[in-house]
């Protein structure tokens, strides 16, 4: 019997012809063969976390859940490599185990490895890229069915596979491992403290400039921020207390906040009421940990978002667009605006390539409506040559992307070198790089 496929904020469903369920890269080529000779067209899903239809399918679905663990950790070349099915939370945990650490990640960790650097899942970093920067090498299987391993190290031909297949939207095959540079787990300072919005954007270049890892959280409706810097320390360890981190991240962040956004929801009227509340309810705190435990928190008050990467020398700019923009609107925004930071890379559609960038993110509470708010927001990115994050909402289309990525081209010949036929292909695929 079919069943249908729902990501995590409920923004997608798709109803495939047929599952697979692989336990090794054989197994999962073999689906792709078989799914060739029917006709189908495939895709893999990880945990649903993207909020656009990358994954969907009529077709082959691939659920890389018995595709986890650790195939080897290698301490003389500092990489662990891992099954593409692996969730981040236990490859973490796994790594920490062992004494080691990515050097950067997001600030959740339910994704999988694949899926999550697929879409260029980035956290911030004044020099620390995304989790895709971090990769060595990768496994995938193409059309064909064959298994193509690609590096910086290999022939002219996989340098190319592997300069665009770190960030492959799925377009380029099914990745089945992924090969992480690693280095010993360290300690992070977190220094979480509130702050004006102007004083945030008078000073921004500076917070980034003395931080290995600035962020902020700007509420709509009021002029209030919530800054964070990470930094490495020598220690010693001085985690967040236990009924102190609870009040923070799970009380305040998860359990008031929704309520809160019910209420918004409910009476979009009190939002600018709530907004200047919820900024207010989180104090200065700072504590120090494993990385993980520090650029990561849960996130159970479910959402939508649209996020874009701007020039990050524009985004100072673009923040006070987007307030001036919120202020003259009926729009009742309930959610905090996120703004990261990252260097430039070499992933031919890594929203970082080639130029240093700040991340904007904007969200909705899940059932309100947000279409109207994303479009205002959208018009302001791209009036900065935006890139839209490849697994959040976003309307834009092949013509509009070829302009903001250089790389462009080269990343469609090769799709066209690799995946002729489009087995690859979905909806979203063909909007987003053409046919």
């Amino acid at each position: 019997m079919k069943s249908t496929w729902r990501n995590w904020a409920g923004t997608v469903a798709s109803t495939p012809q047929r599952e697979a369920r692989p336990a090794s890269a054989d197994e999962l080529a073999d689906a792709v063969r078989r799914a060739a000779e029917d006709g189908l067209r495939v895709k893999t899903v990880g945990s649903g976390h993207s909020f656009t239809a990358i994954a969907a399918t009529d077709g082959l679905l691939i659920r890389p859940d018995l595709l986890t663990g650790i195939r080897r950790i290698d301490r003389s070349e500092m990489t662990v490599t891992v099954e593409a099915g692996t969730p981040l939370r236990r490859l973490n945990a796994a790594l920490a185990r062992e004494g080691l650490s990515l050097t950067n990640m997001g600030d959740i960790m339910e994704q999988t490895v694949a899926g999550a650097t697929s879409t260029g899942t980035h956290g911030t970093g004044r020099e620390s890229a995304s989790l895709a920067a971090q990769i060595k090498s990768l496994e995938l299987v193409t059309a064909d069915g064959s298994l193509l391993t690609c590096s910086e190290k290999g022939t002219a031909e996989e340098r190319a596979v592997f300069a665009a297949a770190r960030i492959g939207l799925g377009a380029l095959g099914v990745v089945t491992a992924i090969t992480f540079a690693v280095e010993p787990v360290f300690l992070l300072t977190a220094r979480e403290e509130p702050m004006p919005l102007d004083r945030v954007l008078a000073d921004f270049d500076a917070l980034h400039a003395e931080n290995e890892h600035f962020e902020f959280y700007w509420f709509p409706h009021t002029g209030n921020c919530n800054t964070k810097r990470n930094n490495r320390s020598a220690g010693p360890a001085a985690p967040a207390g236990a009924v102190r981190g609870w009040i923070d991240d799970e009380l305040l962040s998860n359990g008031v906040f929704q309520v809160a956004c019910s209420v918004g929801r409910a009476f979009p009227a009190a939002v600018p009421a709530i907004a200047r509340i919820s900024s207010r309810a989180l104090s200065a705190r700072t504590y120090t940990d494993i990385p993980y435990k520090v650029f990561t928190s849960p996130r159970r008050v479910r959402f939508v978002e649209m996020e874009y990467a701007v020039p990050r020398e524009a985004v100072v700019d673009v923040l006070r667009e987007l307030r001036a923009m919120v202020d003259r609107s009926p729009l009742r925004i309930s959610f905090p605006v996120e703004v990261r930071t990252a260097p430039a890379d070499d992933i031919t559609l890594s929203t970082a390539s080639g130029r240093e960038s700040a991340y904007v993110a904007v969200h909705m509470y899940r059932g309100t409506p947000y279409r109207s708010y994303f479009t205002a927001v959208e018009r302001i990115m791209t009036a900065h040559a935006g890139r839209p994050h490849w697994g959040k909402i976003h309307t834009r289309d092949a013509a509009y992307l070829a302009e903001v990525y250089p790389g462009f081209g080269e990343f469609t010949a090769l799709r066209d070198r690799l995946d002729p036929d489009r087995m690859f292909q979905n909806p979203y695929l063909r909007r987003v790089l053409g046919d």
